[in-house]
């Protein structure tokens, strides 16, 4: 299958270009918000012990919401497209905020107790994130929309084990956060209200595609 077959058969990858306008602005942040800015902290934030090991919940959220966005792009018109409606409008949300209200945190710990494989995972990964552009966290948010993505998903809801899974790495992918000393308290909880406001408006107002426009599109899909 060429390009032109390719997007003739799934137009809707025209939402990809979203990614066309997130990345720029997200990079120009990270690159500019890195002195001057609002520090973010709560005093629950001190309390929270700092544990390497959930390095790798926090780094598997990159396949949990690529897999899930690719396997409802090519299977599932609608879950897909209320996907992209979650997450597109929370990141967007969360651009104007980080572009507006500069802000970050100095939570993260100087030296590590341990000397292990995760401990240098965190520290790359401190060297390739700055801890600015905090909130909501991204991290947070689009873990909750891609789980509820899957269990509102009629080709997927009824799979108890997927589902259950799913609930595990969404939660160990929120508690990294704080673990790893990414965010404070504040922008997970910022991150949960975000998302209750986009499930009322995604999932529960049905602020989507009729169902005969989205039938009639997804016949064309197989």
């Amino acid at each position: 299958m060429n390009l032109k077959e390719f997007l003739k058969k799934y137009k809707h990858a025209v939402t990809w270009l979203y990614f066309a306008i997130y990345l720029p602005w997200f990079v120009y942040l990270e690159k500019h918000v890195v002195k001057s800015y609002h520090v973010i902290h709560m005093d629950i934030d001190d309390k929270i012990p700092f544990n390497e090991v959930f390095i790798i919940p926090y780094m598997l959220w990159f396949a949990y919401v690529a897999v899930t966005f690719l396997y409802f792009f090519f299977y599932d018109m609608r879950s897909y497209r209320k996907m992209c409606l979650f997450l597109f409008s929370g990141m967007t949300i969360f651009l104007i905020i980080s572009t507006v209200y500069p802000n970050g945190h100095l939570l993260r710990p100087t030296t590590f107790e341990h000397n292990n494989i995760f401990t240098k995972m965190v520290s790359a990964l401190y060297k390739a994130d700055t801890p600015t552009n905090l909130f909501p966290s991204i991290h947070v948010y689009n873990s909750i929309g891609t789980h509820l993505a899957i269990v509102k998903s009629d080709k997927l809801k009824e799979k108890k084990g997927l589902c259950f899974a799913s609930f595990i790495l969404m939660t160990l992918i929120i508690m990294s956060t704080v673990m790893l000393k990414q965010h404070s308290v504040f922008d997970v909880i910022t991150a949960f209200i975000m998302a209750g406001v986009a499930y009322t408006l995604v999932y529960r107002n049905e602020l989507i595609l009729s169902d005969s426009k989205e039938n009639e599109y997804q016949r064309t899909l197989s």
